[in-house]
């Protein structure tokens, strides 16, 4: 490398939003759901992490249970919250708040088995969430501000592997737990 030139890293802190209630063995993808009581304390201790990295902007999905987190910290720290689709969790079409149980075993196989390419009956497939979450992800480097993200399990699984450095993430990895977060320090 270069003496005069630097790597610059921009601090990114991914949040999955707090526990959703009557959430127990149920497909809810993009259903409104209610944050389960007592989430409050969540938004109070990701602010200080917002805050410790910089963060310049508060990033989140449209979804109520995202964005309520969001305000609630908009209202303590004055950062701008900006809403945006790409961070939505994969929709699930007709599957949409049944029981997971209730979905044909034979259709989970096939979704498993081909993540990408399967819908669910009048849903997203895998490659869309992976296109627009790749689109989102890219905007956030090109505009390099420290930010923290709020999202969901299926976003975050794939914004997860981007900010390590994986170019294609898995879309069955694991994904964060409800309620917690990830710093990042990414090179752009």
């Amino acid at each position: 490398m270069f003496p005069h030139m630097k790597l610059a890293t921009l601090p990114v802190l991914l949040s999955r939003h707090p526990q959703v209630a009557d959430a127990e063995g149920v497909c809810y993808g993009r259903k409104d759901m209610t944050l389960m009581a007592g989430w409050e304390p969540v938004a109070a201790g990701l602010l200080t992490l917002a805050k410790g990295i910089g963060s310049s902007v508060i990033y989140t999905s449209p979804s109520s249970r995202c964005l309520a987190v969001a305000q609630k910290m908009a209202e303590r720290s004055g950062l701008p919250v900006l809403q945006d689709d790409r961070l939505q969790e994969l929709y699930f079409g007709c599957w949409e708040g049944l029981a997971w149980a209730d979905i044909p075993r034979q259709a989970l196989d096939h979704w498993a088995s081909d993540p990408e390419g399967f819908s669910p009956p009048g849903g997203e497939n895998g490659k869309s969430l992976q296109e627009r979450v790749q689109a989102f992800w890219s905007d956030l480097l090109r505009l390099a501000r420290p930010a923290l993200v709020i999202s969901h399990g299926g976003p975050l699984r794939l914004l997860d592997g981007l900010a390590r450095g994986i170019k294609q993430p898995d879309l069955l990895a694991p994904s964060m737990p409800q309620g917690s977060s990830r710093l990042y320090y990414v090179s752009v």
